[in-house]
């Protein structure tokens, strides 16, 4: 053997019987001490009691004969405030030259007055406003880019054509009367 391979050796030798001797001292686990956090997990709710009921079916009254009629409500207004009422709920119908009809489908023909179009939707939200304060029944559609704001619908055209005229005067809007669709 060279002495180079017996100083290696020697060398080798020392430094695992150092290993032996100090790793047992080093990691005997003396130095470690367990940490104890508290708990900040919240105690587990008690179990609500569960109660199944059964359903309570009560029987029906009898409506095989009609009730009793209630007796009238007398409504204690002016006469002029009553009568003006009267001719704003219940308008004018004659049927004889503006009878309602069906189409070809069976279903109502029914008209609408085209007010205005507008590409900004502020201007014919404004607009609606405006006519459902002066007590018109109003909607907007949205066709394409535009927006379209209409008074109605009505089975009679000479009502529409009334409105227009009024709907003219008020807000100097002419518009045209179409037919009702729902699309």
């Amino acid at each position: 053997m060279t002495d180079v391979l017996k100083q290696r050796l020697v060398g080798a030798v020392i430094v695992i019987l150092a290993a032996v001797v100090l790793l047992p001292v080093l990691f005997d686990g003396a130095g470690y001490k367990e940490r104890h956090l508290d708990s900040r997990i919240p105690a587990e709710p008690e179990l609500a009691e569960v109660i199944i009921s059964e359903p309570v079916n009560e029987r029906l009254p009898d409506t095989d004969e009609p009730a009793e009629p209630q007796p009238a409500v007398t409504i204690k207004a002016k006469p002029a405030v009553l009568a003006e009422a009267v001719e704003k709920v219940a308008p004018e119908i004659d049927l004889s030259t503006d009878t309602p009809t069906l189409d070809a489908e069976g279903v109502t023909v029914a008209w609408t007055l085209q007010l205005a179009s507008f590409k900004d939707e502020d201007n014919a939200k404004a607009l609606r406003r405006q006519l459902i304060k002066a007590g018109y029944k109003v909607y907007t559609r949205k066709n394409g880019s535009l927006i379209k704001v209409f008074v109605g619908p009505d089975v009679q055209k000479t009502r529409l054509e009334s409105l227009q005229g009024g709907i003219k005067e008020q807000f100097g809007l002419d518009g045209i009367i179409v037919r009702f669709t729902t699309r």
